[in-house]
């Protein structure tokens, strides 16, 4: 075991990926000499040459367009967005073809590709640089969505999407790329579309993904102290969502807290919400909750800021009413 930060754990993920298949190469913005926006590509040009370490120029349409083409003749590329929230300029090109063409060509074609990059909500980077994108790629289809949260699970699932023959959407966040542990030295994958139970119990259910599992670790310590169980499941695969790890926990808990960081209208908890309505209802001894982000661009300020996402004393409490409803 190695103890190994987050952006260097993905680092370590592209590098053995690259060393293992030519195929695979990574273009973004000041992805080469500058090594990334957060050092996740830092020295790789000089292990793998300017043409599979390729800075592009700022065109996101264009060079997404260009790595779903070359996807489509055989390669497998990385594109890093220096901020998730600049692939909106790419919304086409990932919706209409990255999505779409493994289908509408009847299969001729596979795109190997994956889109990677910072995203969230950070410390005073204004409305622009904190968006969320999950949700609004939630409903093209055809892409699978990944949130990373730990640099285990990083590196696990960014060599797994590397592999896989459709086009994977990484969400990574932006305040988790200096988190420390201890990874094992042997290769290791993890499945795309697999829950992570974080922490079993049987009060209420915890369902979360990306920065909020360490805030609801945060405000589970706390409940621990108080008396209560909750499980806490990271969702990890956000599109397909793993309905079977979270209908056993419902099944053992009957009570659901969603806490999320994207927004509360059309975010993926509303989503979780619909499913769990839809597949789950008898089981419920309460209506589902749902802790997301306010319905506003993220403020620059900071004290306002952290207002706008779900802090811990917001999880403590919701749990706190939702078991106090126990019938």
């Amino acid at each position: 075991m190695a103890q190994t930060l987050f952006f260097n754990a993905l680092r370590a993920a592209i590098d053995e990926e690259m060393a293992r298949e030519p195929t695979v190469y990574v273009l973004g913005e000041d992805v080469g000499h500058y090594g990334g926006s957060y050092k996740v590509t830092k020295d790789l040009y000089k292990k793998y040459g300017e043409l599979r370490i390729l800075d592009t120029p700022i065109a996101e349409n264009s060079f997404t367009g260009m790595a779903i083409g070359s996807a489509m003749t055989g390669l497998r590329p990385i594109i890093e967005g220096m901020n998730m929230g600049f692939l909106l300029l790419a919304f086409n090109q990932i919706a209409n073809n990255a999505g779409m063409l493994r289908y509408t060509s009847g299969g001729n074609f596979k795109i190997p590709l994956v889109i990677r990059g910072p995203g969230g909500v950070g410390r005073q980077l204004g409305a622009e640089h904190s968006q969320r994108l999950e949700a609004y790629f939630q409903a093209v289809p055809g892409l699978k969505i990944v949130a990373c949260s730990t640099p285990y699970n990083a590196k696990g699932l960014l060599k797994a999407a590397i592999r896989d023959d459709n086009p994977v959407l990484f969400f990574e966040h932006v305040l988790l790329y200096n988190l420390k542990e201890d990874l094992p030295e042997d290769e290791y994958l993890l499945p795309l579309d697999q829950a992570e139970v974080v922490r079993p119990g049987k009060d209420v259910t915890i369902l979360t993904y990306s920065r909020m599992r360490h805030h609801v670790t945060e405000a589970v310590e706390t409940l621990e102290k108080q008396g209560y169980d909750p499980e806490v499941i990271d969702l990890i695969s956000l599109k397909p969502l793993d309905f079977e790890t979270i209908g056993n926990s419902i099944q053992k808990t009957h009570r659901v807290i969603i806490v999320e960081e994207c927004m509360k209208t059309g975010g993926i908890g509303a989503e979780l919400i619909a499913s769990i309505n839809d597949k789950l209802f008898d089981e419920l001894d309460a209506p589902v909750l749902r802790l997301s982000s306010q319905d506003i661009p993220t403020p620059y300020n900071g004290i306002l800021e952290r207002l706008t996402i779900v802090q811990p004393e917001k999880i403590i409490e919701a749990v706190q009413k939702m078991v106090a409803m126990r019938v």
